[in-house]
């Protein structure tokens, strides 16, 4: 495998794509086998700043990367009193696919939208050629503490703080400046919302919501990469160890004193996880 430098790929490094009728923020970088990168649902929450550290990786090692802003979040913004649901997170990745004219695609998908990659292969097989999920949600578990706080996040530079906090282990990652960052994101152009439209109390229901049954799990037979952080507070290990049991063609990657941001915290290591599983052929 060809391994070019890595390039600097910055927010503005997308364009807007008509997806649906709805106008859809997507980073269409690089060329070769294509990839499709789907990012979690923490407020203020971005393609961009879920994958700024995947995105170069993945175009250096001769893939297209196509990493959308999910329905509600960044610069995605459905019509008002859209029915958010697992539903119409698929059927906008499903959409962003048939908009670029991709029939097959390598997916990954992060904490929630681990969820909507799951569910997609699962509906889709013919659309996905290989399955990464990191942290992800998809299977039933136990609503956490950390989860919680998360989806019933109220807009401020210390709850966002606090938030951030949460998702590392490495609390050297967690500054002031970041939190401010992430809080103008989380408030800007009517983002806060659009994602307490989302997963409003009582929120147990929002996991179940987000799962898909185990026996279409077991259906999936696309090879698969399952990483999770063994401290996460947001997504428990149990979920991936679940999914690894029910994913016949799995493996699984646990990074320890590794919270739930496993591509910020061990970037190598994931990003040569990542480069290598979709360098295999099926």
């Amino acid at each position: 495998m060809t391994v070019a430098p890595a390039p600097e790929i910055t927010p503005d490094a997308g364009s807007m794509v008509s997806v649906g009728g709805v106008d859809t923020w997507v980073h269409d970088l690089g060329a070769g086998a294509p990839v499709m990168l789907l990012h979690g649902s923490g407020p203020g929450v971005s393609a961009f700043a879920n994958w700024r550290l995947t995105m170069p990786a993945l175009v250096a090692a001769g893939n297209r990367v196509i990493a959308p802003d999910q329905l509600g979040f960044g610069q995605t913004v459905p019509p008002a009193g859209h029915d958010y649901g697992l539903d119409s997170w698929v059927e906008h990745a499903i959409g962003v696919l048939d908009a670029l004219g991709l029939e097959r695609v390598g997916l990954v998908g992060n904490s929630f939208g681990g969820a909507v990659a799951l569910a997609l292969a699962s509906r889709h097989p013919e659309r996905v050629e290989r399955l990464v999920l990191m942290g992800s949600v998809g299977v039933e578990f136990e609503l956490t503490p950390g989860l919680d706080a998360v989806w019933g996040y109220e807009p401020s530079v210390e709850a966002m703080h606090e938030l951030l906090r949460i998702f590392a282990y490495d609390q050297s990652l967690v500054s002031g400046d970041l939190a401010k960052i992430r809080y103008e994101a989380s408030i800007a152009d009517g983002a806060q919302d659009r994602f307490g439209a989302m997963f409003p109390a009582p929120r147990q229901r929002w996991v179940t919501a987000m799962a898909t049954p185990e026996e279409q799990i077991r259906a999936v037979s696309q090879p698969a990469l399952i990483v999770h952080g063994r401290d996460d507070q947001v997504i428990p290990l149990e979920t991936s160890l679940r999914l690894h049991q029910l994913l016949d063609d799995s493996e699984l990657h646990v990074f320890g004193r590794c919270g739930h941001w496993t591509q910020i915290e061990r970037t190598a290591q994931f990003n040569a996880l990542l480069t290598r599983f979709f360098a295999q052929t099926s």
